[in-house]
């Protein structure tokens, strides 16, 4: 299989689930796209040397969960403060905007926040899964996760109640000694 093929075959196979990641991080249709885009032309340049690695899909996400936050740095956060809360005229109970809400709250997140929770929970990958992906240890995926959850249910109180609930073990092995 020549270089142009097996990259395609390789875009073919992951297209999809590789969009709805860019996607989830960014939370633009247009932003997931150039997102995508920028990271299979890294890819492709490099594609003699990365077509003879084990996990081209891990690698694919770890690049692009980098590459979104590179774009974050640059382009600093887009929230306009507020001197009022916005208005919530709905039933807390409507899916619809819950969701809408929710991707809200995940905007407001830290980029690697956003990260660990979509990888976490949206992918339900395992947190050494996770930590893998984004080259950090366990222990950091732990804390990201506990300080994201915190804030969503700190941005958007309706949340509270559909969001997971972490043990914490180490807390409950101090406790006992």
């Amino acid at each position: 299989m020549d270089r142009d093929a097996s990259f395609r075959a390789f875009v073919d196979a992951h297209q999809r689930p590789l969009m709805r990641l860019a996607y989830l991080l960014t939370g633009d249709v247009h932003l997931a796209e150039d997102l995508l885009q920028s990271v299979l032309v890294r890819m492709i340049g490099r594609w003699p040397k990365l077509r003879h690695i084990d996990n081209l899909d891990a690698y694919a996400r770890r690049t692009m969960v980098n590459q979104h936050i590179s774009w974050r740095r640059r382009r600093g956060s887009g929230e306009v403060p507020s001197a009022e809360p916005p208005d919530r005229g709905h039933s807390p109970e409507d899916s619809a905007v819950l969701r809408i809400v929710l991707r809200q709250a995940l905007m407001l997140l830290t980029p690697k926040q956003r990260a660990v929770l979509v990888l976490r929970f949206y992918e339900d990958r395992t947190e050494r899964d996770v930590a893998d992906l984004l080259g950090c240890s366990v222990g950091t995926v732990k804390s990201q996760t506990h300080h994201a959850l915190a804030r969503l249910r700190a941005l958007a109180p309706e949340l509270a109640p559909k969001l997971p609930v972490l043990d914490d073990p180490a807390r409950s092995e101090g406790a006992r000694r």
